[in-house]
């Protein structure tokens, strides 16, 4: 039976940038706010987390949290967000886009608020029911990486459409930034209201009791952009592709379209979608296996280092003595200086990083910007490794070279990984295979944040964390860091480039599927 669905599709791969095309964005994009918010806040409280709950009386240093709790409450939620992407993933492609997107917006701000009421009567219930809850908001994360990506993709015209995607993805930065801004903002509030001494001078008034608050004001406002843009996110409709290509009704695709862009529609009489093979089969393998390799690949190896460098900001900046010895600062002042550390690079390196890519994506296509990404992530990795000494000594050229390796990852494969899995692989495993690509970044990102955080330690015993053991160092860490961005340079070869072509072209939506020939005819031949 033919697929009326040409007109549909022609239209949208054509269209006029409308203000449909805007308001897909934000309304997609405030979801990935609201992800980057939530999983990069927890770096801005575990510090504080630790001066709370895990005080030594009588020791010469501020509590930390023990290594199993700070890699669990740094790692759970990732693990959340792995197993989100391949769950909504595969349901996005079951069901349908808009079905399942309301859902994961709604877990996500519910989680927000559960992870700020955390309770118990001992440290380790608190840090458990905050586990617990981090993990479901992560379960809520993970499903708008696919669905928001095949949204936009489905929805834009072929010309902009990377800077659509990219434009969503971007509005990760301002959540880091707004991680930063919300941090610094509640721990001057609580300062200037509960003055403390510096721990060296009084340890446990250092800490006011009031302390506790902080940390879970700066979690549950995580839920707010998340309840603002509920309601509109529900009133997107299906998008055509999906109507047209997996629920084979071109006519109600044609009527929502309609609706959205105020065109007339023409239907047009098409061949039938011609993809009908599963995820497993010999035919998705000859087509898209090279592909399905690389854009995992490439996304596993950025988020090894991106989350690597995200996540242990802190640690990195105390490392080269930008931040002052914990001992030296009471409990509000460390947390008001490790979130002015993070706002400031991401205002620096990772927000400007992003809107380039959004700028020229279209011009010079995802393949161009993810191998000189990957290229100058590792250039910038070994000049902060190489003469690693010599920044300890020059602070300001240390900030500048760091701000530039995220810079070069947000301008560069972290965003190109984001992009490319919505636009090469078939409608009807859209969805599913962009959750796989994201779950292997997630994994990369397990890696790198439980990894880092015992690779980055000191290699002298006693300079390590309380309860860590000797590590290889930072300087020792970004070369293995670098080593890394070189094979995700490599693996990009493996992905098509996408610039100017329509999803169905990159897909091959429309050609027939290979056949194994009878057996009798191979007997016949031979």
């Amino acid at each position: 039976m033919a697929a009326n669905h040409g007109g549909v599709l022609a239209t949208l791969d054509s269209s006029k940038t409308q203000w449909y095309h805007y308001k897909a964005v934000i309304i997609s994009g405030m979801g990935f706010f609201t992800d980057a918010y939530d999983l990069f806040c927890i770096s801005l409280i575990t510090k504080l987390l630790g001066r709370i709950y895990y005080h030594v009386p009588g020791s010469s240093k501020p509590g930390v949290l023990p290594p199993a709790t700070a890699a669990a409450i740094n790692g759970v939620a990732l693990c959340g967000t792995l197993l989100g992407q391949l769950f909504f993933g595969l349901l996005g492609d079951r069901l349908g886009r808009k079905k399942v997107y309301g859902i994961t917006l709604f877990l996500m701000a519910l989680s927000s608020i559960a992870s700020g009421l955390s309770f118990g009567s001992s440290p380790k219930a608190v840090m458990t029911t905050l586990c617990f809850f981090r993990f479901w908001l992560g379960f809520g994360i993970g499903g708008d990486y696919p669905l928001s990506a095949t949204i936009m993709a489905e929805y834009a015209n072929k010309k902009t459409r990377g800077s659509f995607i990219a434009a969503v993805f971007a509005m990760q930065g301002f959540g880091i930034l707004s991680g930063g801004l919300v941090g610094m903002g509640v721990s001057a509030i609580f300062r200037s209201l509960y003055h403390a001494p510096a721990y060296s001078v009084d340890p446990l008034g250092s800490t006011p009791p009031e302390a506790d608050y902080v940390w879970r004001i700066i979690l549950m406002l995580g839920a707010l952009p998340a309840v603002l843009s509920y309601y509109w996110r529900m009133k997107l409709p299906e998008t055509a592709r999906y109507t047209a290509l997996v629920a084979n009704n071109a006519e109600k695709a044609r009527k929502d379209m309609e609706k959205v862009m105020q065109v007339e529609i023409t239907i047009q009489e098409t061949k039938t979608n011609k993809t009908k093979f599963g995820l497993f089969s010999k035919e998705f393998l000859r087509r898209h296996g090279l592909h399905l390799i690389g854009t995992a690949s490439t996304w596993f190896f950025v988020d090894v280092a991106y989350y690597s460098q995200n996540l242990f900001q802190k640690e990195i900046f105390s490392a080269v003595g930008w931040l002052p010895p914990a001992k030296t600062m009471s409990a509000l002042d460390e947390l008001f200086k490790i979130s002015f550390a993070q706002f400031l690079i991401a205002f620096c390196g990772t927000v400007p990083g992003y809107w380039v890519t959004v700028l020229l994506i279209d011009k010079i296509g995802r393949f161009i910007i993810q191998i000189m990404g990957f290229f100058f992530m590792t250039v910038f990795m070994l000049a902060l490794a190489i003469p690693y000494h010599h920044w300890t000594l020059n602070k300001a050229g240390f900030l500048i070279m760091y701000g530039l390796t995220f810079f070069f990852a947000n301008f560069g494969p972290n965003s190109t990984t984001f992009i490319v899995p919505a636009e090469i692989f078939p409608a009807r495993l859209r969805s599913t295979c962009h959750g796989i690509s994201a779950a292997a970044g997630k994994a990369g990102a397990i890696v790198g944040a439980f990894g880092f955080l015992y690779a980055a330690q000191n290699q002298d015993k006693s300079k390590t964390d309380a309860g860590y053991p000797a590590g290889i160092g930072i300087r020792n860490s970004l070369f293995i860091l670098s080593g890394i961005n070189v094979l995700g340079l490599l693996c990009t070869f493996l992905v098509p480039e996408a610039k100017g072509r329509s999803l169905e072209e990159m897909s091959r939506d429309d050609e027939e599927e290979q056949q194994d020939p009878p057996k009798s005819s191979v007997v016949e031949s031979v």
